[in-house]
C-alpha cells in the first residue's frame, strides 16, 4: 500500500450513517489514522436551484463517491420558499452530477458507489418507454466516471450500456447467510429456498447451492393490458417445486417495494404446510410507508413468517428497525474491502464468491445438511 493516503470517500448526505461505517472499516483495513473523507456542501438557492461545493481538495486523489438514491429520510428534505420538499431519486442523482462537476476532472480516478442503482427498475424499454437506467449510466461514463459499484442490481445485463466504464455488481449473500446461520434455529436437512418469481431464480439458486438445499419458484402471470401503480397486475401466482409441507423456507428477492408479492408468497407457502418461513431482501424500500409496515406486522402476527433479513445499504426508517421481525445485516466491512481492493488494483473475486466460507461456517456450527 502506498504511504500517501490517496484513497478518499465522498459521502453524500443521503448515505451518511452507512458511509461513515465504510470509512471507519477502510481505515482499519488500511491501518491509517488520517481522514479518508472529502467533505462537500449541497446548497439551494432561493428559487430551488442546487449547487455543490467541495470543502476539501480532490486533486490527484482516487475518489469513491457514495450515494443512496433511494433515501427518503429527514436528511433528504430541503426548504424553498418556506416549504419543505423531499429529494426524489432524480434529485439525488442530480446531486451526484453536481459533485462530479465540482471536481472538474482534478481527481485521479472516480468510482460512483450507488448500492441501489439509480432507475434500476426501468432497465429495459417496452414500446415508447424511456430507457432511464442505461441513459444514466452512459451519462456518468461521459462525465469521466471510471467505475460504477452497486448491489444486487435488478438486471445485471444493464452493464452492457457501458463501453469503457467498469461495472461491479455486488451481492450481500455471504453477509446475510452468515448472520442467518448464526442466529436462526432451522433444520438444515429440511430447508428450501423459494424465489417469489422467475426473475429471482438466479439469486435463489445461488442461495440454494451455498446452503446445499433444494429450490422452487413462483410463476407470475400478469395482465399486460392494464397498468396499476406502474406495473402490470398479477392475475395468477403458482408455485413450481417440491412439496413444502413441514419444511423451513427462505424466500429471497432483491427488493421489497410494497411487500405485497413476497407476503403473498409467504402466505401461500404457509397454507401449503411450510414450517418456519424467513424473508430475505437486499433493499427494504417499503414504498407504501405505513401501509407496507402494517401488512408485515399483520403477517408476522399471523405466523406467516419468522424474520425479514435485509441490509443497511439503503435508508430504512428507525420505526421499522425496531420491529421484532426486522433483522439488519451490516455490509460496510464488505464494501470497504471491495473499495480497498479496487484502489489497490487487486481482484475482487475472493470477496464475491462466499460459498466455501458459508459451508465452513455451517459445518462448524453443525448446520450443514447431512445428505451432502
Amino acid at each position: 500500500m502506498s504511504k500517501e493516503n490517496n484513497l478518499k470517500l465522498i459521502i453524500m448526505p443521503n448515505i451518511t450513517t452507512f458511509g461513515n461505517l465504510v470509512g471507519k472499516k477502510l481505515k482499519t483495513i488500511r491501518n491509517e489514522n488520517t481522514s479518508n473523507i472529502v467533505n462537500v456542501k449541497l446548497d439551494r438557492f432561493s428559487n430551488g436551484e442546487g449547487k455543490a461545493t467541495l470543502v476539501d481538495s480532490v486533486r490527484g486523489k482516487d475518489i469513491f463517491l457514495l450515494s443512496d438514491v433511494g433515501n427518503y429520510g429527514p436528511e433528504s428534505v430541503y426548504t424553498v420558499r418556506n416549504q419543505s420538499y423531499l429529494r426524489s431519486p432524480d434529485d439525488h442523482f442530480q446531486d451526484i452530477k453536481r459533485v462530479i462537476s465540482a471536481m472538474n476532472g482534478k481527481e485521479n480516478s472516480l468510482h460512483v458507489v450507488m448500492p441501489l442503482l439509480y432507475q434500476s427498475r426501468q432497465d429495459k424499454r417496452k414500446g415508447c418507454e424511456s430507457l432511464d437506467c442505461a441513459d444514466a449510466l452512459r451519462e456518468l461514463e461521459s462525465r469521466g466516471v471510471d467505475g460504477i459499484i452497486t448491489f444486487d442490481v435488478h438486471n445485471p445485463g444493464i452493464e452492457n450500456a457501458l463501453e469503457n466504464c467498469s461495472f461491479d455488481n455486488l451481492y450481500p449473500t455471504y453477509s446475510i447467510l452468515s448472520r442467518f446461520i448464526e442466529k436462526e434455529n432451522y433444520d438444515p436437512n429440511n430447508l428450501m429456498i423459494v424465489a417469489p418469481d422467475t426473475g429471482a431464480m438466479d439469486r435463489a439458486i445461488y442461495y440454494a447451492s451455498a446452503l446445499g438445499v433444494d429450490v422452487g419458484a413462483f410463476y407470475k402471470r400478469r395482465d399486460f393490458t392494464k397498468v396499476v401503480d406502474g406495473k402490470n397486475p398479477i392475475v395468477d401466482h403458482r408455485f413450481l417445486g417440491a412439496d413444502v409441507r413441514g419444511k423451513d423456507l427462505i424466500i429471497t428477492d432483491d427488493m421489497i417495494a410494497s411487500g405485497s408479492s413476497i407476503l403473498e408468497v409467504a402466505s401461500s407457502m404457509k397454507e401449503s404446510g411450510a414450517n418456519k418461513i424467513y424473508l430475505v431482501a437486499t433493499f427494504p424500500l417499503f414504498t407504501e410507508g405505513a401501509k407496507s409496515v402494517t401488512a408485515f406486522d399483520e403477517a408476522y402476527q399471523k405466523g406467516q413468517f419468522q424474520k425479514l433479513y435485509t441490509t443497511n445499504v439503503t435508508y430504512v426508517p428507525e420505526e421499522i428497525k425496531q420491529k421484532p421481525w426486522y433483522r439488519e445485516v451490516d455490509c460496510s466491512k464488505y464494501l470497504a474491502r471491495i473499495i480497498n481492493a479496487i484502489y489497490e488494483k487487486e481482484s475482487i473475486r475472493q470477496y464475491q464468491e462466499g460459498r466455501s466460507k458459508i459451508v465452513s461456517k455451517m459445518k462448524s456450527l453443525g448446520k450443514y445438511p447431512t445428505h451432502q
